[in-house]
């Protein structure tokens, strides 16, 4: 009898296997508008809530955006206690406890958050039917942060970035990287190592509350469109549980709240909460409780511009506004080329190459300051001259402004060579325009005086966030701040300031204009 029991225990858990298998094979599909994934969670999980009742998981608003959205590679800007972080372990556990040979590995900020991360996922497990605990989903290890399933030889792991060594030596199938804003150290090489252990197939999801316009999880999300990873934003009213009672309706309506309350539907109650969140949190507010997907990244450091014209204009500009960008190649253009009009076209080479800095051209219109257009990614300065050019021409031979420190030198090289232009402007010590400590201060005033007397002159999003972060350096002229670049604000700069030195001369007198630089 104990011999038969034993083969019959053993059938019944291959039977649990296979089943578990055959619902990880379609995880991602659909039935009746769930996804299979979605379904799973539904009917195995349970979390606590927010009174400490034992409660079945059920996506809220974001949550089910996020599964309904889901790439296997995204990054999530989202307001504090969405439920992301949950929902990305739940849906990874899922995935964990239905594919064989599987490892997920979830990164936390520090050893707090990991134990409590690691709480609600080990909760996930001691609350599946107990047929599947004591069976296809037995542990033969859950502690030290860790749920090994021999069954399947798979396994959930949480981890800190804390420490240097995480991740390594593994072999990731789901890599989750929780408040990555707020990892310390070295956090981009951190990630750099985490990601270098993903499988190819692998899914990867990094989430975090904003902290800063610099550091890894800003310019993850900066450059998520270069990367392939999905954006996915959550502001703060979509917790429904953020909204005061309001037994009168409200009669003083600032001119923001209205305008709130009219794009997104907002309610009496959630416009009072709104003002309990701006008098309890006062400057972090907008970050902690992100309205929107740029502003919610607080400068650090003190902004050589007017920031409050940035975030105005960065919002008429998210919204669409009045331009329609058309991407073709790395240009996106929002003037086309008029008969007649005169341009200029600020060129930075930054360092050049698929590893360098970014290199970038901005064209503006000589009389009116417009910016039409922006040239912008990793070029060597070969592939830079020669789509600059094609640039000059199509902008009726527009005068193109050079900066000829160090690679840029390479670039007017080629103007004169291989990329033939002849509409290039040249200061007193050579061709180009020389950046110095006495030229550098001019550069950001003609940038500062746009910004403040004609921020609709400016169109694109990458200028407007990189003047976000444009800092004042310690030598006492402007910079990126750390982690962050410059490039399209030199560009704009340079053609800005030359648009005012060569201001009523005619064409063929734009050149030799600057005075001698020491």
């Amino acid at each position: 009898m104990q011999g038969s029991g034993a083969v019959e225990k053993k059938s019944s858990e291959q039977e649990d296997v296979e089943v578990l298998l055959g619902c990880g094979e379609s995880l991602r599909k659909r039935v009746r508008r769930q996804q299979v994934c979605e379904l799973l969670i539904r009917s195995l999980l349970k979390i606590r809530n927010k009174e400490g009742r034992l409660i079945r998981l059920l996506p809220n608003r974001a949550q089910k955006e996020f599964s309904t959205r889901f790439s296997g590679r995204s990054i999530v800007l989202k307001a504090r206690q969405m439920g992301i972080t949950t929902w990305v372990a739940a849906q990874f556990f899922v995935s964990t406890i239905t594919k064989r040979g599987t490892l997920t590995v979830l990164v936390a900020h520090d050893q707090q958050s990991a134990q409590e991360i690691f709480r609600i996922v080990h909760r996930f497990w001691e609350n599946l039917p107990k047929r599947l605990r004591k069976g296809a989903l037995r542990t033969s290890r859950a502690n030290v942060r860790q749920l090994v399933f021999p069954a399947l030889d798979s396994e959930y792991r949480v981890e800190t970035a804390a420490d240097p060594d995480a991740g390594r030596g593994l072999t990731i199938q789901n890599l989750h990287g929780s408040e990555v804003a707020r990892w310390p150290g070295d956090a981009a090489g951190t990630l750099a190592s985490l990601r270098a252990a993903v499988t190819p197939k692998g899914e990867v999801v990094l989430e975090s509350t904003a902290r800063g316009a610099v550091g890894c999880f800003y310019n993850e999300w900066q450059r998520a469109k270069d990367t392939g990873y999905k954006q996915h934003f959550f502001p703060w009213w979509w917790e429904e549980m953020y909204t005061q009672s309001c037994v009168m309706g409200l009669q003083n309506l600032s001119a923001e709240e209205r305008e709130l309350k009219d794009r997104h539907g907002l309610s009496d109650g959630q416009i009072v909460y709104r003002r309990e969140i701006l008098a309890s949190f006062l400057g972090l507010a907008k970050q902690e409780f992100a309205e929107d997907a740029e502003s919610c990244f607080l400068l650090s450091g003190e902004c050589m511009f007017d920031a409050e014209a940035i975030e105005k204009r960065l919002a008429e500009c998210s919204g669409g506004g009045v331009f329609q960008p058309s991407p073709q190649d790395k240009v996106t253009v929002w003037g086309p080329p008029l008969p007649g009009r005169e341009y200029i076209i600020g060129v930075d080479s930054a360092g050049g190459g698929s590893d360098g800095d970014y290199a970038c051209a901005e064209v503006i219109d000589r009389a009116t300051g417009l910016q039409c257009a922006e040239l912008h990614g990793h070029m060597t300065p070969e592939e830079l001259a020669r789509r600059v050019a094609q640039l000059g021409r199509k902008y009726n031979n527009g005068l193109l402004v050079v900066e000829s420190n160090n690679q840029g030198r390479e670039v007017l090289a080629y103007f004169r060579t291989k990329h033939s232009y002849d509409n290039v402007f040249a200061d007193k010590p050579g061709v180009g325009f020389l950046t110095t400590w006495r030229s550098k201060p001019d550069v950001v005033a003609a940038m500062r005086s746009a910004i403040s007397e004609v921020p609709e002159s400016l169109n694109s999003l990458q200028l407007l966030r990189e003047l976000r972060t444009f800092v004042l350096g310690k030598s006492g002229l402007g910079e990126a701040a750390a982690g962050t670049h410059d490039d399209c604000v030199m560009a704009m700069g340079i053609a800005l300031r030359v648009r005012e030195l060569t201001a009523g001369k005619h064409r063929g007198l734009m050149t030799a204009s600057l005075p001698a630089q020491n």
